[in-house]
């Protein structure tokens, strides 16, 4: 688990976003004696090459030029050059540049520019009218609005809130959809819906309305699960669906516990690993104590839909996690230690096991929170090997640790492990004492992804979490089946391994090659750190164009990712039940979409 706290012309002119719509320039000629055309001159995945083309039709010199377009949410212009483009939201705007604003009759200038994102230009205009040379404009429809959020969720109501969306004309009104039919029209942008069921699960999406009443395309969904109305029913059979929730995630991502409920999860999950406890002196240790159990979350970003106050005895992440409890009975929620980058603690905690689990115990069962855990989890990357930091406890070392957590929960509490997935000869998995560990844990989170990744940064490029062997793969072993079957070689049961899905992909730039094996000059460019992006950007970014071992890749312009989708993730699934493991779990909840399809993969396919 790693800890996270972390082409084009070369006279392309500049873009700068606009408040408000942009003016028109008082045309020389009117749209009706000229054309304007669009053609898409190249197309790499997630971008694309575009070129207008304004053609005068009538008999005297056009003077000035400026075409006008919409473009769908998530395309935009990245460069331009031959015109001056700007844009207000959804509403793209191109003006003649100085020396090609003058047309003659019968000839055509052009200009071009790269795009991003898969959408194609509509609503053209020309001169304030039609692009085809008629003179009655046409009105566009409205742009999406944003997806909405919730707040205030009570049995039977809750507030929802989202973005305004544009119109040539501009917004009316918005039509509020629940599951799909309309329940109410507004002006305003938010609504309390009311009436609702307790304990039911519901969707929602908004969709904008212009003054010719017009509707616009429906935004994105959002799920809402309102509280009471008895227990949640867990999700159906025996596996294990376990996803990771980090402290620092309600940072930067502004990811919350929230988020567990409205992207429809927690109803589909069965356990949760909060991650990171530290392990500093031999003893288990808090990560960080404002997000833990301090921070203040408003009432928009709490489970219950309730502010936090001042001297309420426990706020954080821990109060969110017994809300969700609260709501959700069938979750378990562990209590992760360690990490990537505080594994080093692990070999001080070695050298006295039966200390280090009192001082765990001490802290995971404090009066303040000990409703919240149901057990501990241990990160140790890696014992008796290398991780960040190189650990030499000796072999036995990560059995006597695990032996003295379980004499301390007892059989009353969970007691998990993340483990390498190192199946090559003399790796990791050969290092400790895993299978004498078996008999006191629960199961073992095999963390079979990051087999490869830009850490060799001139590749090959290879799937960083492939399910089985494939021909030019870099190390022989670096597989999921050949990790599971090292497990189960040494006796470690099957129930007690779980298959590791990365809610993220790897990435190198500099790549020529479509197929794996490609060279590659270091990480592709990623929002929180080289190398590595969340699957809800790549998803849009850099869609799939293959699959190798059970893992998609992507190659889009000189980027070359892989990562798993709902499809992969499916194959996986399969895989995992034909080979009898106890489930699944990922890293972590923050690097889905919205809607929890990754989340919805596991659990259908599981």
């Amino acid at each position: 688990m790693r800890f996270r706290h972390r082409a084009a012309a070369g006279f392309a002119t500049l873009l700068l976003p606009l408040a408000g719509l942009v003016g028109l320039a008082s045309p020389a000629q009117a749209a009706a004696d000229a054309t304007a055309s669009f053609t898409k001159t190249s197309d790499w995945g997630t971008g694309f090459g575009g070129q207008w083309t304004v053609k005068n039709t009538g008999t005297s010199a056009i003077g000035s030029w400026t075409v006008e377009w919409d473009f769908p949410s998530g395309t935009s212009v990245t460069s331009a050059w031959d015109a001056d483009v700007t844009h207000s939201g959804t509403h793209w705007t191109a003006k003649n540049k100085s020396y090609n604003g003058s047309i003659a009759p019968g000839a055509s200038v052009s200009f071009g520019f790269n795009g991003a994102g898969p959408g194609s230009p509509s609503n053209c205009r020309l001169n304030g009218d039609s692009c085809d040379g008629t003179t009655v404009p046409g009105d566009a429809a409205p742009s999406a609005p944003g997806t909405p959020t919730a707040s205030g969720i009570t049995d039977t109501s809750v507030k929802l809130a989202w973005g305004a969306a544009t119109d040539d004309k501009g917004v009316k009104n918005y039509d509020v959809l629940r599951d799909g039919k309309v329940v109410s029209t507004v002006t305003a942008t938010s609504y309390t819906d009311s009436g609702l069921t307790a304990g039911t699960d519901y969707s929602y999406t908004v969709r904008a309305r212009d003054t010719a009443d017009q509707t616009g395309p429906v935004s994105g969904a959002l799920a809402v699960h309102t509280t009471g109305g008895g227990t949640t029913p867990p999700p159906t059979g025996d596996k294990v669906k376990l996803g990771y929730f980090t402290e620092w995630g309600i940072y930067g991502r502004n990811y919350n516990v929230k988020n567990l409920v409205t992207s429809g999860s927690a109803s589909k999950i069965t356990h949760i690993n909060y991650a990171f406890g530290n392990v500093t002196g031999g003893r288990c240790a808090i990560g960080d104590s404002y997000a833990d159990y301090d921070k203040a979350f408003t009432a928009d970003q709490s489970v219950s839909g309730t502010a936090d106050t001042w001297d309420q005895p426990l706020r954080g992440n821990f109060n969110q996690l017994r809300q969700l409890k609260a709501k959700y009975p069938h979750i378990k929620v562990l209590w992760s230690f360690g990490g990537w980058t505080w594994s080093g603690g692990f070999g001080e905690a070695a050298k006295n096991p039966a200390a280090f689990a009192q001082s765990c115990y001490d802290l995971v069962e404090d009066p303040r929170w000990a409703d919240v855990f149901d057990g501990i989890d241990i990160d140790w990357e890696y014992p008796n090997a290398c991780g960040l930091s190189c650990d030499t406890s000796g072999a036995a070392a990560f059995r006597n640790v695990m032996a003295a957590l379980r004499a301390k929960f007892g059989t009353g509490n969970l007691v998990t492990a993340a483990t390498t997935a190192d199946g090559s000869n003399g790796g990791k998995i050969e290092a400790a004492d895993y299978a004498g560990a078996a008999s006191s844990v629960d199961w073992y989170n095999v963390m079979t992804y990051d087999f490869f990744g830009a850490w060799d940064a001139k590749g090959p490029t290879a799937p960083h979490s492939p399910l089985t062997s494939y021909s030019g793969i870099p190390k022989a072993g670096f597989t999921t089946a050949d990790a599971m079957a090292k497990f189960k070689a040494i006796g470690v049961p099957a129930k007690k391994l779980l298959i590791g899905i990365g809610f993220y992909g790897r990435g190198w730039t500099g790549v020529t090659q479509d197929a794996p094996g490609g060279t590659a000059t270091g990480p592709a460019a990623g929002t929180y750190e080289q190398g590595i992006e969340d699957y809800k950007v790549l998803k849009a970014s850099c869609p799939a164009t293959g699959t190798v071992a059970g893992t998609a890749y992507a190659h889009c312009g000189s980027n070359w990712w892989s990562y798993d989708t709902p499809a992969t993730i499916a194959g996986k699934m399969t895989w995992a039940k034909n080979q009898g493991l106890g489930g699944a779990f990922f890293w972590e909840f923050s690097g889905d979409t919205g809607n929890g399809e990754l989340v919805s993969a596991i659990s259908n396919n599981l």
